[in-house]
């Protein structure tokens, strides 16, 4: 970390908000106008439309996360958390990997933490459940279900094979329909390498509370999209939710009781909690709360956007909705990003600021290989597709937002690699504890056991008789 006395621009985040914001800041400023600090547990920030691809294998994991260094070059990168902002003396306390926590002072303060898993206090859910916000989670999965399908193809016990054959997702919206999908179109191929594992053996189910599935786009094509995933043989249960899962055993409000190791849990997000600790004006869910210009309700100097923001959508407002919401999504992350990033460098200058604006332009999602659904809003006219092309666009809209012209071409040539080589289907388990094979060969050998000591009286004996 340098120390200068130029203003300082503290970024706490580094996902997509925050990578961009700070790309945006370091392009409009002037030499030496200011310094750029970028403050993020990770030294990468992940592309989460993604996920449910490289959980099934379409995509290198690699290809889906973009290196803060690399991509911000002129900026500083702590790898740590932000654990308090004393808003008084304009210091951040950040937490590093390793070593004690110290203070940051900074002039200027973008707020871009993101969001987690939202839930809820249901019993097993800690020690089962599977989240799909990084790709740690994403890699872990595909592992998990690949291991599953070799726990079962190697075992004689009925009741260990339907336990691993039994996958059970929590959350329709786009992660949960996107994940199942994709994680379904990997099983079924694996399936054909194994003597003893089916598609047929294999159980899919997916539940959420609402009554539909991916509200995103739209109830015709949530419709759509569940008569399809049913279609695969996917059980879909909808206004209901899981009341346990202790030792994979889940049991739904509906009165279904099943038993899985594999619990993926994607039904919905929240704004990260440690917002809570730096004294910022929150909403009702917890959501940092923002004027239009996406400068935090009452400063002057500090910024906000993207999922741990809650800011007012002037397009819907305009249009008659009342009390209406930025989503969300990438979509708005991407432009909030990049008026937050010009409002910045106006605030420092000294300039008016502007406001956020954005008309939404619809919704797509892919369902697994060939699949998917799609909403496009041109004007006041909604365009739905489904099938194969809403798939294509689908890839073609998120191959183009990847961030970096790097990532960009990376993704399509695994795409386009894999239109003609068959998907990878190898699990690597071990990944998760790469030192145990190590550790056990290395471990020092147990000692032998001690040869016991003859009595004395036998001893003497043997002595006398020689």
């Amino acid at each position: 970390m340098s120390t200068t006395e130029r203003p300082r621009i503290l970024v706490v985040g580094g996902g997509y908000v925050g990578l961009y914001a700070a790309r945006r800041i370091l392009k409009k400023m002037r030499y030496g106008e200011a310094t750029v600090t970028v403050v993020d547990p990770r030294s990468y920030m992940t592309y989460q439309p993604f996920l449910p691809e490289a959980a099934a294998g379409s995509i290198s994991p690699r290809h889906v996360v973009v290196p803060l260094r690399r991509v911000l070059p002129k900026a500083e990168v702590l790898t740590g958390r932000v654990t308090t902002i004393d808003q008084d003396r304009k210091v951040a306390t950040i937490a590093p990997l390793v070593g004690e926590a110290y203070e940051l002072p900074f002039d200027y303060l973008v707020i871009a933490m993101g969001a987690v898993s939202r839930t809820f206090p249901i019993p097993g859910l800690a020690e089962q459940g599977i989240g799909m916000k990084g790709i740690e989670e994403s890699i872990g999965l595909r592992n998990h279900v690949l291991e599953q399908l070799d726990k079962a193809d190697s075992t004689t016990d009925e009741e260990i094979r339907r336990k691993a054959l039994t996958f059970v997702f929590i959350g329709g919206g786009f992660a949960g329909a996107e994940t199942i999908g994709e994680v379904e179109d990997m099983a079924r191929d694996a399936a054909k390498y194994y003597t003893n594992v089916s598609r047929e053996d294999m159980r899919f189910v997916l539940v959420d509370a609402a009554d539909k599935i991916l509200p995103e786009v739209g109830p015709k094509l949530g419709l759509y999209g569940k008569e399809h995933l049913e279609s695969r043989g996917i059980e879909i249960y909808l206004s209901t939710s899981m009341d346990s899962c202790v030792d994979g055993h889940v049991v739904l409000k509906n009165g279904l009781e099943v038993d899985s190791n594999t619990i993926v849990w994607t039904a919905g997000v929240k704004p990260n909690p440690v917002l809570s600790r730096f004294g910022l004006p929150l909403g009702p869910r917890g959501h940092v709360d923002a004027q239009p210009t996406l400068q935090v309700t009452g400063t002057d100097y500090i910024w906000a956007a993207g999922d741990n923001a809650q800011v007012p959508d002037i397009a819907a407002r305009k249009a008659g909705v009342e009390n209406a919401w930025c989503p969300p999504n990438a979509q708005h992350a991407l432009r909030q990003a990049k008026v937050l990033g010009d409002n910045v460098i106006s605030g420092m200058r000294g300039f008016p600021q502007k406001e956020y604006s954005h008309a939404n332009k619809g919704a797509v999602a892919g369902l697994g290989l060939h699949k998917g659904v799609a909403m496009i809003v041109m004007g006041k006219m909604k365009i739905k597709v489904k099938g194969r092309l809403a798939w294509y666009m689908h890839r073609g809209y998120h191959g183009l937002a990847m961030p970096t012209w790097n990532r960009k071409i990376r993704i399509f040539a695994d795409w386009t690699l894999a239109m003609f080589l068959k998907r990878e289907v190898v699990s690597l388990g071990a990944m998760e504890n790469p030192r145990e094979e190590f550790y056990e060969a290395a471990k020092p050998a147990p000692a032998p056991a001690a040869v016991a000591e003859p009595a004395a009286g036998k001893t003497e004996a043997k002595a006398k008789a020689s």
